[in-house]
């Protein structure tokens, strides 16, 4: 069945919205339905590797540097191609979801660049889905407005260098199950990548810069090499040149600590360096090892800083290797949503300008804020240390040598488990989920920007806090009858705060998702999928 004309096997049960059709266009749908038949296999192949991984690993197995590709490690020749127009200074990057007044407002911040998420911060909706390179488009053509409930109107600065767009496609994981090839649901990362890149894609070349990404939960060398391959494919097709499209790579899980220069080497033509994270690194922690009991136990979500022995190995090793291959090297979120309260921005901005300074000392290029108004404090902190310079890839950072051992070291991790950090879990987690199903992926939650990797690392506590019998600093171990109750404590409380709106929420399936995924027997990679099956 075709629902575009020329589109042979290629079906669309999503409803059809205002302009749809200028991004629902045969030439991107084409694009989909070419990267669908080439890639697919590949990528359901990568997605079966991963759980030969995990079944390795409770076995006894544990990661480590690979041998197969020590060549490549130990090849001082190679390099990544130039920073692409737009991405020479990245000193701060904005954050957040594709939705039109998000978009508008990230574009007028004042950062070097902005992350427009169509994975973390945002929910996958259809509409949000199709919506997200729509509003990217008029952005670019200088169209785009919004008028709030209100009455205020968003627009577009004049006065202004607008930010270089990088968008953030889903992760290979996650299923389009609005169109279907074939009879086969799409990949949503290569149906994001396909209606970006054809919608708007020329439209970033004819205004000097191109079309650029960010890779998210990547477990190996060869899923980017899988994105590479999309790559060339994309830009055979469409008629763009090889080497336009660059990508940054989030190193955001476990294993891929150990494959950061592959992954370089995989994507050097097109790549842009690669980011580390928090949230998603720690729930891989968990996800990897599952089964491992105290040896990869993790306290407290909040007491696990960037400074702690594995993951201050993990950053400091990230620098090293994306500066040794020319790559730029982007520091964590800064999640803070300024307050009204004086006191509580100034023990916030305090945090910040601590951990934007470490990134800024250790050799990061820039790193990420999720609000407007953090913008100017990490440009300051990194103009601090780079001055005119826009970047400081130069900085080779020759005396870090990290061994696995030390990006394995979590027992040594301070903090404890906490009564106040089960509550703050099971809270943050429903309230999280409950705005995601309702189609909003980015959620103030006690003045943090909260977004799909704070509800993963939520639940992923829970369930190995609960699975491997932790006692709490206060003594009481955790079991599912002690975070059953917490959980309904935690609802009233919800219950109470938002009043009349708590009604008309999606509360009940939200605490049902989440007691589901933290106290079942086995283990779930994730959380969005089963909550995408909830979605309409």
């Amino acid at each position: 069945m075709s629902t575009i004309a020329g589109v042979d096997g290629l079906e669309i049960t999503g409803p059809v919205g205002d302009r749809y059709d200028e991004v629902l266009t045969p030439r991107a749908l084409e694009l989909v339905a070419l990267l669908h038949r080439e890639l697919n296999g590949r990528r359901l192949e990568r997605l079966a590797a991963r759980q030969e991984r995990v079944r390795a690993l409770a076995d006894g197995a544990s990661l480590g540097f690979l041998e197969e590709t020590r060549s490549i490690r130990e090849d001082d020749s190679w390099q990544v191609a130039p920073p692409a127009p737009g991405l020479v200074d990245r000193r701060v990057e904005m954050t957040g979801p594709t939705d039109r007044k998000m978009t508008i407002n990230a574009l007028n911040s004042g950062a070097k660049c902005w992350l427009a998420d169509q994975e973390d911060a945002n929910s996958p909706l259809w509409e949000n889905v199709v919506n997200g390179p729509l509003n990217l488009m008029d952005s670019i053509d200088g169209t785009l407005e919004f008028t709030s409930p209100e009455g205020k109107e968003y627009r577009l600065h004049d006065d202004v260098e607008l930010p270089t767009i990088i968008v953030r496609p889903r992760g290979w994981h996650l299923p389009e199950k609005h169109i279907t090839v074939d009879g086969e649901q799409t990949s949503g990362s290569l149906v994001d990548f396909a209606l970006y890149l054809a919608s708007c894609g020329q439209k970033q070349i004819d205004r000097g810069q191109g079309p650029y990404f960010y890779l998210p939960k990547m477990e190996s060398h060869l899923e980017a090499r899988l994105w590479n391959d999309a790559f060339n494919l994309a830009q055979d097709h469409l008629g763009i040149p090889r080497g336009t499209i660059r990508a940054t790579v989030l190193i955001e899980t476990y294993p891929a600590a150990f494959e950061m220069e592959e992954i370089l080497y995989e994507l050097r033509d097109h790549s842009a360096g690669l980011n580390a994270g928090r949230w998603d690194y720690m729930f891989s922690v968990v996800k990897t090892f599952r089964t491992r009991g105290d040896e990869f136990l993790l306290p407290d979500r909040n007491s696990v800083t960037m400074t702690v022995p594995f993951m201050r190995a993990y950053t400091e090793l990230l620098v090293r290797t994306c500066h040794k291959r020319g790559a730029h090297a982007i520091g964590g979120m800064a999640a803070f949503i300024p307050s009204k309260d004086p006191a509580v921005n100034e023990q916030a901005f305090a945090k910040v300008r601590a951990d934007k300074e470490r990134e800024a000392n250790d050799g990061f290029d820039g790193s990420w804020v999720a609000h407007p108004g953090m913008v100017e404090l990490c440009k300051e902190v990194f103009t601090a240390v780079l001055g005119d310079r826009p970047n400081q890839i130069d900085k080779k950072r020759e005396d870090v040598q990290v061994a696995a051992e030390q990006l394995l070291d979590v027992r040594s991790t301070p903090g404890d488990v906490t009564e106040a950090g089960l509550r703050s879990n099971i809270s943050v987690g429903i309230q999280y989920i409950e705005a995601w199903l309702r189609g909003s992926g980015a959620v103030g939650i006690n003045n943090l920007m909260e977004d799909a990797a704070t509800a993963e690392i939520s639940r992923s506590q829970v369930w190995q806090w609960l699975h491997n019998g932790v006692q709490l600093a206060g003594g009481e171990t955790v079991t599912r009858e002690l975070v059953e109750r917490i959980t309904d404590e935690e609802m009233q409380a919800i219950s109470q705060a938002r009043g009349d709106a708590f009604a008309s929420g999606r509360w009940d399936d939200a605490r049902s998702l989440f007691l589901e995924m933290a106290v079942a027997d086995e283990y779930s990679d994730f959380l969005t999928l089963p909550a995408y099956e909830r979605m309409p």
